[in-house]
């Protein structure tokens, strides 16, 4: 199946004529949900499936489902997640607690998406948890030490894909020290590239085998001072694919975002010139999209070669009880004191 090398969103709970024409043209790669495309479980497995309809195919469909902040499904049909800090927290007491209660909730955030037809989580953040560092990584993150961190993020990565969800490690090589909200303007961190290698990138250096990623809209002085990692050749290539050794399918965050300047074609091709496989827009405008869908080629050679690797990695998961997962991980956590 052709795909070119972009992952879109979509407006609301329901596609448009216009969005089925579109994403019947432009064929991107996948597809991502947010709180906008949520209303019951029965819509959104109508949406995932008029989605893959669209391009013919059982395309990729992702959705933010961390827990705590950030989690696109929520009560009353969903529930609320803890989030990433709170195993941090039992981690310092006990880690083999902690690592199996990352696991089991995470094959209980597989279980709900699995049965809407969403087979890719925004999930894990390997990001480190920085006093200096702007709010918007906080408790999402694990912890401060990378040991801990890799150690939490491999097994949250494990219990989805034991659910038949796929990982996604973010945000590569590291968002914790950025001073401000890529969603809203461009992080500049000063840390040496020595500073960085030994905490915030080790990380994700331990994690580098898994099969997709996603980029950080954050500039390292040290390393390119004019360029975030998204659309730096030198970061991508010295760090992401150097000496952090990922391996996997790279899609870019979120084009939309502020922290990004230019135009979306630009901001699109600059991120593939740098080494990006894949494209990611999320916030559903149209006029947006099409400028994205104009800048990303035919997905072909190591990009493609990356994202059927990761694809292939999809597995139908055995039936869990999703409520008795969640009660075994409250019990974890209960005894943090």
């Amino acid at each position: 199946m052709t795909s070119r090398a972009f992952i879109a969103g979509c407006a609301g709970p329901n596609l448009s004529a216009t969005e089925r024409s579109f994403f019947r043209d432009a064929e991107p790669w996948g597809f991502i949900l947010f709180a906008r495309n949520v209303a019951d479980p029965d819509q959104v497995r109508a949406l995932v499936a008029d989605l893959r309809e669209a391009v013919g195919w059982m395309a990729p469909v992702l959705i933010d489902q961390e827990g705590g902040r950030v989690q696109r499904l929520r009560p009353p049909h969903w529930t609320d997640d803890p989030p990433a800090e709170a195993f941090g927290q039992l981690y310092l007491s006990d880690p083999s607690a902690a690592l199996e209660a990352v696991r089991l909730n995470s094959r209980a955030i597989a279980a709900d998406l699995y049965a809407l037809g969403i087979d890719v989580d925004c999930l894990p953040c390997a990001d480190l948890r920085h006093p200096d560092g702007h709010g918007i990584i906080g408790n999402r993150a694990y912890g401060t030490e990378p040991v801990a961190v890799a150690a939490l993020a491999r097994a949250a990565a494990v219990g989805l894909m034991e659910g038949g969800v796929l990982p996604v490690l973010k945000h590569i090589p590291g968002h914790g020290r950025a001073p401000v909200d890529s969603h809203e303007k461009l992080p500049v961190v000063t840390a040496t590239r020595g500073e960085l290698e030994g905490m915030d990138f080790a990380a994700f250096r331990d994690l580098s085998d898994l099969p997709l990623g996603m980029t950080a809209h954050v500039v390292y002085a040290d390393i390119d001072p004019d360029r975030p990692a998204t659309t730096s050749p030198v970061v991508l290539s010295e760090v992401v694919r150097g000496s952090i050794g990922f391996d996997g399918m790279l899609m870019s965050d979120d084009l939309s975002m502020g922290a990004l300047a230019g135009t979306m074609e630009t901001r699109g091709r600059d991120a593939l010139a740098a080494g990006c496989d894949m494209l990611l827009h999320c916030n559903g405008k149209m006029e947006e999209m099409e400028k994205v869908a104009a800048s990303a080629p035919v997905l072909t050679g190591e990009a493609y070669a990356r994202a059927a690797k990761a694809l292939s990695l999809r597995v139908v998961p055995d039936p869990v009880d999703a409520r008795q997962l969640r009660a075994a991980v409250a019990a974890q956590l209960k005894t943090v004191g």
